[in-house]
């Protein structure tokens, strides 16, 4: 193959040998691209502080031989940056991790086009460098609009088993969605009041409705879209326990939240059981 010049997020990037850097980039035309940026790591390079985590770039990449083996990158220029203003918050820079690794895990094979998915994480990038919404909420929209376009949308306004009209108070991770009474099987997540219309604003990009959630929605709600991912995926996202999810929300005057991270991913993973 000849070499080519694409548009990519860089999504994750691993050292090799003393100076060279293996980068992965989620491109619209090309996927999931791995190629070797050579000398990266030495301080002369023009191509080092473009090729980091939440960088858009444009890239000229020399295909490597063979199906798995690994491309060159020729020359490297930045579109866009965004690490600056995501590393300098916290919650933003977490939720940021999560937009990488789930667009990383939902691409699937290399060289498979994913126009749909690059839009929505570069999108998603922007809103979380921005601060136009919470980052727990872009994170959750975020997750909720890839697997869409991924073809695993949960289904919420009917029963995922006969098509029962909800709204329905029951989600089962395994069937992909609400069920009715009639079809709930053992291992459901008892939705609260409001946690089905929450993830469908999400999804349809509602933020005056999500904006009515109350606090306990919201953490249901985000559980239940991770198990939804995470089924799937059938594998645990290593950035979700670090979310912060209370920022969502301002605490009530004189309360103080001190969140264990671990306790609350386990009591998530308890609501799915």
């Amino acid at each position: 193959m000849h070499p080519f010049t694409t548009t990519g997020l860089v999504v994750r990037t691993y050292d090799l040998g003393e100076a060279d850097r293996i980068v992965t980039l989620l491109t619209r035309e090309h996927g999931l691209v791995r190629a070797v940026a050579r000398a990266v790591r030495r301080t002369r390079s023009r191509m080092g502080a473009s090729l980091e985590p939440f960088a858009v770039v444009e890239v000229q990449i020399a295909p490597g031989r063979g199906r798995s083996g690994l491309g060159t990158i020729r020359q490297a220029s930045s579109r866009e940056s965004l690490a600056r203003p995501l590393v300098a918050d916290y919650p933003s820079y977490t939720s940021g991790c999560v937009v990488l690794e789930t667009a990383e895990r939902l691409a699937g094979e290399e060289g498979a086009p994913t126009p749909r998915l690059f839009v929505l994480a570069v999108g998603a990038l922007r809103s979380l460098s921005q601060q136009r919404r919470p980052p727990g909420l872009v994170a959750d929209a975020f997750l909720l609009r890839s697997m869409s376009a991924s073809g695993w949308e949960p289904v919420l306004d009917c029963c995922v088993r006969c098509g029962a009209v909800g709204p329905h108070r029951a989600f089962h991770v395994a069937s992909g969605g609400t069920v009715c009474v009639h079809c709930r099987p053992q291992g459901c997540a008892m939705l609260s009041p409001g946690v089905a219309e929450h993830l469908a604003a999400l999804l349809a990009g509602r933020w005056e409705d999500v904006a009515l959630s109350s606090p306990a929605v919201v953490r249901q709600a985000s559980g239940i879209a991770a198990a939804h991912l995470q089924w799937h995926l059938e594998r645990d996202l290593r950035s979700l326990p670090l979310v912060d999810r209370d920022g969502a929300h301002p605490a009530p005057h004189g309360t103080t939240h001190v969140t264990d991270h671990r306790e609350e991913s386990r009591a998530r993973t308890a609501q799915i059981s």
